[in-house]
């Protein structure tokens, strides 16, 4: 197979992850249901220690980092799984779910394209953990208007 037919695979595949995902329920990502405390435990301990680490696109240390290098350090550091680098394709890693768990990952639809794409870990009372570009390392709430009306899906790597 040439490389053009597989990045061509590779887009659709991304494109139909993205258009299935994003029909999940609003109603559906405030319920806490099956939060485990000890994945709450972790991200807490991890956000100690990356509080207001500055956005840095591409960073993945504690001079800057972006929302996909957190994710996969989090997820490196604290679970022992590896997730691949980019949002894009972290999107299409574990299964979709509809109820959030504490370290399930949420996606938003920051932009245009497949660049725009935003990533964070939920974290409990729809409070999620995340690199913000304007303040680095932080919680911010999926109640917000701007991250309710961006939200696009949640993907659920631990079980």
């Amino acid at each position: 197979m040439n490389c053009n037919r597989l990045i061509n695979l590779r887009n659709l595949l991304f494109f139909l992850v993205i258009c299935l995902t994003a029909c999940s329920s609003e109603s559906s990502l405030y319920a806490d249901n099956q939060s485990h405390p000890q994945i709450i435990k972790k991200i807490e301990s991890f956000y100690q220690v990356w509080k207001k680490t500055p956005y840095r696109y591409g960073g993945n240390n504690s001079k800057g980092i972006d929302c996909s290098g957190l994710t996969k350090t989090f997820y490196h550091q604290k679970l022992g799984k590896v997730l691949p680098r980019v949002t894009k394709e972290q999107i299409i890693e574990g299964k979709a779910v509809k109820q959030l768990s504490a370290g399930d990952l949420v996606f938003f639809k920051s932009g245009r394209g497949t660049t725009g794409l935003h990533v964070g870990i939920y974290y409990k009372n729809g409070l999620f953990l995340h690199a913000s570009t304007k303040n680095g390392v932080q919680y911010s709430n999926l109640n917000d208007h701007y991250w309710r009306n961006h939200y696009l899906s949640a993907r659920r790597i631990v079980d």
